[in-house]
């Protein structure tokens, strides 16, 4: 998908504070209103969204990971893919990981099926989506799903 396709759900960034280094200043609006899902599915089960955060909610937006990515002389071509890590909001059904949720395995998760999760299980489904809509128009992501395999 071309950057164009993201221009109308470009948006400002968040206030960075202290002040970045020289290299990670930026100019515009780097960032993007891009609504976010995570969902647990036990095997057999049924899907349990656990998380719903925003790509606006990234403190190092993009053009700053690609610029620290590669200020020490780290290459980056053409088709190489590049992940944001986390990205957690503010309320706590907005945290972007499992072990913010659960509070490092102190507070459970619940499921739908009743079922609660500190961490993942043997077979336990992950999926990942995301899209944004706005003025009619409407942009997805699809999603990634990944499943937990028992050890050998």
């Amino acid at each position: 998908m071309p950057l164009e396709a993201l221009e109308p759900f470009r948006i400002p960034g968040r206030a960075q504070y202290p002040e970045v280094l020289p290299y990670l200043k930026y100019k515009g609006h780097h960032s993007f209103d891009i609504p976010l899902e995570v969902a647990i599915t036990p095997d057999n089960g049924e899907e349990t969204v656990v998380c719903r955060s925003n790509f606006k909610n990234l403190y190092w937006n993009i053009c700053q990971q690609l610029a620290h990515h590669t200020v020490n002389g780290c290459n980056l071509e053409v088709g190489d893919m590049m992940a944001s890590g986390t990205i957690s909001g503010q309320a706590p059904d907005s945290f972007g990981s499992l072990l913010e949720l659960s509070w490092g395995g102190k507070n459970a998760v619940k499921l739908k099926d009743g079922s609660e999760r500190r961490f993942l299980e043997d077979n336990d489904s992950v999926i990942m989506r995301g899209g944004a809509e706005k003025g009619g128009i409407r942009i997805g992501f699809g999603e990634v799903r990944g499943k937990l395999l028992p050890a050998n």
